[in-house]
């Protein structure tokens, strides 16, 4: 089972738009040497929108080699085509990763049983553990608790990146799937609540920042100690709210590059830097978590 403390990582790049490697390195040694269970690359928080595949596949190929087993891999390979979600499943899943993370298809605005079709397509493609990500605020479109349910009877399908933020959702798919099933909190601002109500762990978007103190909240929330859990979560408050002041990953890379982990904090467009007006937000919520 997916558990713990696993990042949404951001791609760094440099102000030319080409992907900063050196950056890279130095951001997945912070996720080392700081506790994070599991590295997400190329989701949402990755930039894949914009990346093209050839190029996820030379980023991801870095990553495995410098993590070198010490750390899970899990690769985002999702799409808005079922077929080309598959082609990709297909050609990942040649690479030394532990699984897949399988965002809903976005614009299309599928039925349930269209999901139901997609994520059975692209379960079939590999025989690694995938897990569903549902963000509706971002693919308008909901994975609802049922047809999650019926995914969870696929083998291979073992967990689900749960970003409504909604806990009522959690105790929704917590009575219908079994207790190896990995619930994961794809929401910061309410993943402590999230895991001391019965959640395995989170994919984070705050972590890239903050490795260490999610990690230890993230701990301390899976034992039951919710006075630690609480208290070190309250100090990410600001984090988890102003990390997405802008469009993700605008300020989280902004974060990185004021923290010196980054080169620079370029996004590939649509996407832009942090507006002026922002980046003493940031810093304060940086303060607040004693960064």
């Amino acid at each position: 089972m997916f558990s713990g403390s696993h990042v949404a990582l951001i791609t760094p790049m440099f102000e030319d738009g080409q992907v900063d490697y050196p950056s890279l390195k130095r951001l997945l040694d912070y996720q080392l040497n700081n506790g994070t269970d599991g590295l997400i690359i190329m989701g949402t928080t990755g930039e894949a929108a914009t990346i093209d595949f050839a190029e996820q596949l030379t980023v991801l190929q870095f990553v495995i080699d410098h993590v070198a087993g010490n750390c899970q891999i899990i690769a985002g390979n999702g799409s808005n085509s079922t077929a080309e979600a598959v082609e990709k499943t297909k050609a990942l899943d040649k690479m030394a990763i532990d699984g897949f993370l399988t965002v809903t298809p976005y614009y299309n605005k599928p039925t349930q049983k269209g999901m139901l079709a997609h994520f059975s397509a692209v379960a079939a493609a590999t025989d690694k553990p995938v897990l569903l990500y549902n963000v509706p605020g971002r693919t308008g479109v909901d994975l609802l608790p049922a047809t999650v349910a019926e995914l969870a009877k696929i083998s291979n399908i073992t967990g689900v990146k749960e970003a409504t933020g909604s806990l009522t959702r959690l105790r929704d798919i917590q009575a219908l799937v079994g207790s190896d099933f990995a619930l994961l909190s794809g929401d910061d601002a309410s993943a402590c609540d999230f895991l001391l109500q019965g959640g395995h762990g989170v994919i984070s978007v705050t972590t890239n920042v903050a490795p260490k103190a999610m990690s230890a909240m993230i701990r301390a929330a899976r034992v039951g100690d919710s006075a630690t859990a609480k208290s070190v979560d309250s100090t990410l408050q600001p984090l988890h709210r102003d990390l997405f002041i802008e469009s993700n990953p605008i300020p989280a890379k902004w974060a990185l590059l004021r923290l010196g982990l980054i080169s620079s904090d370029f996004a590939r467009l649509p996407l832009t830097q942090l507006e002026p007006i922002h980046q003493s937000v940031i810093e304060q919520a940086l303060q607040a978590a004693q960064l």
